[in-house]
C-alpha cells in the first residue's frame, strides 16, 4: 500500500511540475522571430536628463556619408546597400522588445523603420521621442503579411500603403550601431 502511495504522489507531483512548466511557456511572448521575448539591460526602459546619451551596436564610423531620411525615401535605390548615417528623432519603437524603431528627419515627418541586424542589439524600451543617429544601409524588401500583421497588431508599426495580398513593400534601415539622445 505504501508503495503504490509513493508511486501515484511521484506520478502526481511529476505531471503537476510539467503542466506548470508547460503552462509557462505558452503564456510567454514571443517576438516576431516566434522566439520568447528577450528582456534585458539594452531594452530595459532608461531615465536620461535632456542632453545624455546612450549607444547601441557598433561604434559610429566618422567620415560617414550623411543622408536625410526624406532623401533617402525619394531614390531608396541610389542608396540601397551604401553604409550612411541618418540623424532625426524615434516615431515610435517596438513596445515588446525594442528590436525596431521608426525614424524620421522630424516628429511629423516621413519615417523609416529601423531594424539592427538580426536582432543584433536592443534599443530601450521608452526609446520614442529621442533624437538618434543611425548608421547602416537602407534596404527595400517585400514583408509578409502574417509579419505585417504582427509589427501593426502587436507592436504598433503603421504602414501606409499594404499590398493587395496584405503584404508591405517596405524601404527600410538595418541600422550597426546609433547614438540616442534625450531631447
Amino acid at each position: 500500500m505504501k508503495k503504490l502511495l509513493v508511486i501515484l504522489s511521484s506520478i502526481f507531483v511529476f505531471t503537476a511540475v510539467s503542466f506548470a512548466q508547460n503552462n509557462d511557456s505558452a503564456s510567454q511572448e514571443l517576438n516576431s522571430k516566434g522566439q520568447p521575448v528577450v528582456k534585458s539591460t539594452e531594452n530595459a526602459p532608461v531615465d536620461l536628463k535632456p542632453g545624455e546619451s546612450i549607444t547601441r551596436g557598433d561604434a559610429l564610423v566618422a567620415g560617414t556619408k550623411k543622408l536625410s531620411v526624406e532623401k533617402a525615401l525619394k531614390e531608396p535605390m541610389k542608396y540601397s546597400e551604401k553604409t550612411v548615417l541618418v540623424e532625426g528623432v524615434i516615431v515610435r519603437s517596438c513596445k515588446k522588445e525594442g528590436c525596431w524603431m521608426e525614424m524620421a528627419d522630424k516628429m511629423d515627418g516621413k519615417s523609416v523603420r529601423v531594424t539592427f541586424g538580426d536582432h543584433k542589439f536592443l534599443i530601450p524600451l521608452n526609446s520614442a521621442g529621442m533624437k538618434v543617429k543611425a548608421q547602416g544601409v537602407f534596404k527595400t524588401k517585400v514583408l509578409p503579411k502574417d509579419h505585417v500583421d504582427h509589427l501593426i497588431n502587436d507592436d504598433g508599426a503603421k504602414f501606409p500603403n499594404r499590398n493587395a495580398d496584405g503584404t508591405v513593400t517596405e524601404v527600410s534601415f538595418d541600422a550597426s550601431g546609433l547614438v540616442l539622445t534625450k531631447q
